[in-house]
């Protein structure tokens, strides 16, 4: 049997065009594309259909050639109620906290003839979200998420367009399915292994989606008072994501965020007989490396057993070897690249003409808000991560009362997201309970 025969991608970003090219080109997949109607799609499905439906993925860097590309698409959707068709698989690239209204627009009938789910940017529970909403549906179909999405990509010039411009690709990607033996990992395994990139089968989706560096250092570095002035205040003044304290948010106070914040997942990810993750050992082998002589490799190795001073030491370390990149080459004066010099996005006005938050730390609010609600559902203490809400939630509501004669987005209320908490806990006591019988049932 031959898998991604019809592939139906979700969304209209760059990343879209690259997964494309992609399945057109290695499975030789029939290949859709379909978003929502808003400004900025319109302009990426009126580029496409000015190009009859070309597609082309350029990239920075020589060595990541296997990823470039150009193919025809086969057909578009402008708006989820209009897909149509049948496809058996289904790509989410679109943003974590948007999955249930997008897929709530598609036409059951669709739903029900796809046998594979695909998530290729999710947060911790979104698989088992995904399982909860296809269960009077397609209960059967596979689901598979992976850890990140395996590059950077992006549009050329900024504007949404049929051509993308791809910088970078991941060396080693995680994956997990619902299915223990799974076809489709291993075509998708074939196809990986074609692009470069080494996938990495683990035993769930759920234990994937704790494989994103996002998941654990993107809350203390954007939820903060520094940070968040940064984003949401008008400052001249550019305020960068990397660097240390004044130029960046990174201080001994941050990495103590994140130190106590990391054991709070890792408390969470125990109740799923999940491998505790070596934080340290994450960043440097799996993220971006170290010279050797910054840390020594026995401390990474032994950092979860490490006293917290020591660990907090090592973690700022870490940040401090990675302000500029340690394997570029220096220019005359001795300067190596400026690694760390990454900005802060601020609040900006959408094509809607409302008042909008960039995706970090939009995206991030989401997935604290579901780690949070799965937290208390576990009757866990997460003082860190409340802390990290409570920060944002307060930051929010002091811009809108201060600003009454702006337009914001629906971004900037506060949200409980108790309809995706329930459903995914509802699926992780089930997940857990199902296990427990299974290995009752072999003792």
């Amino acid at each position: 049997m031959s898998y991604f025969n019809k592939v139906l991608l979700l969304g209209t970003g760059p990343t879209v065009i690259q997964l494309a090219v992609n399945f057109k080109n290695y499975c030789n997949s029939k290949v859709a594309i379909a978003g929502r109607e808003s400004l900025r799609s319109n302009i990426f499905f009126d580029t496409i259909v000015q190009q009859q439906l070309a597609l082309k993925v350029f990239i920075q860097n020589t060595q990541h050639q296997s990823v470039a590309g150009k193919c025809t698409i086969d057909a578009f959707f402008k708006g989820y109620h209009k897909i149509s068709g049948n496809w058996d698989t289904v790509v989410l690239c679109v943003t974590t906290d948007s999955y249930l209204s997008v897929l709530a627009q598609i036409d059951t009938k669709v739903l029900k003839q796809a046998s594979c789910y695909i998530l290729m940017s999710p947060t911790f529970g979104s698989s088992h979200l995904i399982a909860n909403f296809l269960k009077n549906l397609t209960p059967q179909a596979e689901i598979i998420s992976f850890s990140t999405y395996y590059g950077d990509t992006r549009w050329i010039d900024g504007i949404p367009s049929n051509e993308v411009l791809t910088t970078g690709v991941k060396k080693t990607v995680y994956v997990g399915s619902t299915y223990s033996k799974s076809h489709r990992l291993d075509k998708l395994s074939e196809l990986f292994h074609h692009l470069g990139i080494h996938l990495k089968k683990l035993a769930s989706p759920l234990e994937a989606e704790t494989r994103n560096i996002s998941l654990y250092v993107h809350p203390p570095l954007f939820m903060n008072d520094f940070s968040l002035k940064a984003i949401f205040d008008e400052d001249s003044i550019t305020k960068y994501v990397y660097k240390l304290y004044p130029e960046g948010p990174i201080t001994y106070t941050i990495i103590r965020h994140l130190l106590n914040y990391w054991k709070e997942m890792m408390e969470i990810v125990k109740h799923f007989d999940i491998q505790p993750l070596n934080l340290l050992k994450f960043m440097v082998d799996d993220n971006y490396p170290l010279q050797p002589a910054s840390i020594d490799g026995q401390e990474i190795e032994n950092f979860n057993k490490l006293e917290s001073i020591h660990q907090e030491y090592l973690l700022y370390i870490r940040y401090a070897s990675l302000l500029i990149d340690p394997f570029s080459i220096p220019n005359k004066e001795g300067r190596y690249f400026d690694f760390s010099a990454v900005p802060f996005r601020g609040i900006y006005k959408n094509l809607d003409g409302e008042w909008d938050i960039p995706r970090m730390p939009k995206e991030d609010y989401f997935r604290m808000k579901i780690i949070q609600g799965i937290a208390h559902a576990l009757k866990l203490k997460s003082p860190t991560l409340d802390y990290f809400v409570q920060t944002y939630e307060e930051k929010l509501q002091q811009v809108v009362a201060s600003s009454k004669h702006k337009i914001f987005s629906d971004a900037f209320q506060i949200k409980s997201f108790s309809q995706e908490i329930e459903m995914i806990c509802k699926e992780l006591i089930l997940s857990k309970k199902t296990k427990e019988g299974e290995e009752e049932y072999i003792k």
